[in-house]
């Protein structure tokens, strides 16, 4: 497996062009309230479980949510980990570790890993559990809120630890529209937020990877540019994988400019209108929905040394 390589001229390169690209930005009014209502449910909680996409652990860590639950236990899970590139989420949770910070990487949908959940969770609240066995109050339940950015499999994992379709899953951001608490038979409850993104993407790298991975709802922004940009990241840093899915070999695609990657793409599939036209908006979709369901292959799109350069990166 391929694995995402990035010189320091790369980066540099990388920030350059995207100087000029459009910014994403995605932010209902239900979203605001929601951080108010996850501050104000905090104090009911005895730890917060962070879902983020494995593809993505940086972009889809929400510095907002950070700042809300302060010193409150926290575990980072990395949902989606069986699309993501494996070496590479090791590195992720080395650098976590390195860091104090617990990982778990799992798959909610196919329910791989999800066993060691409970006991991450039972390991780092030990403290607090051995304080409530001297009191006697070893029967009370652990409450935990599941939170993360819109899409990243919140409902997913709650569902699967009830062994039952408790709330409602969509392959689209904000379904879940306010908090449910859910009973678990290994005594714990939890709490499902709604997905929270936050008012401003700083970095425009950001708002394209949230994109990528579904986390903000495609009718807010070009889906063609977001699309050919993915086929420009693919290229320089998947090539055998996009040459495997779309036939695009190293040689189809060198010295093409984006557009005309993602126009390539699209005669390779056959997406013809009249007058040999590519329908590149039908090319778009196809690109970044075999993306999200992983049919492209494992591919993570961030990687820890951009987080050791920058010596602010909250975790």
């Amino acid at each position: 497996m391929q694995k995402e390589q990035q010189t320091a001229p790369e980066m540099e390169e990388e920030q350059e062009y995207l100087t000029q690209t459009p910014s994403i930005q995605w932010f209902p009014g239900h979203m605001a309230k929601t951080r108010r209502v996850m501050k104000e449910s905090l104090g009911l909680v005895d730890i917060v479980v962070e879902l983020r996409d494995a593809r993505i652990p940086k972009s889809s860590r929400n510095p907002e949510i950070e700042k809300i639950i302060g010193d409150k236990p926290r575990l980072v899970v990395f949902n989606k980990a069986d699309i993501a590139d494996p070496a590479v989420t090791k590195e992720w949770q080395e650098y976590y570790k390195s860091h104090g910070v617990r990982t778990l990487a799992l798959d909610c949908r196919s329910g791989r890993g999800l066993k060691e959940l409970v006991p991450a969770v039972r390991d780092t609240l030990s403290d607090l559990l051995a304080k409530r066995k001297a009191k006697g109050m070893e029967s009370r339940p652990i409450r935990m809120m599941i939170v993360g950015v819109p899409n990243v499999g919140k409902s997913s994992l709650i569902n699967r630890l009830a062994g039952s379709k408790r709330v409602k899953v969509e392959d689209r951001p904000g379904v879940t529209r306010g908090k449910q608490w859910v009973r678990l038979e290994s005594g714990i409850e939890l709490l499902d937020m709604p997905g929270v993104l936050w008012p401003k993407f700083d970095d425009k790298q950001v708002g394209e990877r949230l994109a990528y991975t579904g986390a903000i709802k495609d009718d807010v922004y070009d889906l063609e540019w977001v699309a050919m940009r993915f086929l420009d990241l693919l290229r320089n840093r998947y090539p055998k994988l996009l040459e495997e899915r779309f036939k695009v070999t190293p040689n189809d695609s060198e010295g093409l400019e984006p557009y005309d990657l993602l126009e390539l793409v699209g005669k390779k599939r056959g997406m013809m209108m009249s007058g040999g036209v590519v329908n590149t908006e039908r090319a778009a979709i196809t690109v970044l929905d075999e993306f999200r369901s992983g049919k492209i292959g494992r591919i993570s799109l961030e990687r820890p040394h951009t987080a050791v350069q920058d010596s602010s990166q909250q975790l």
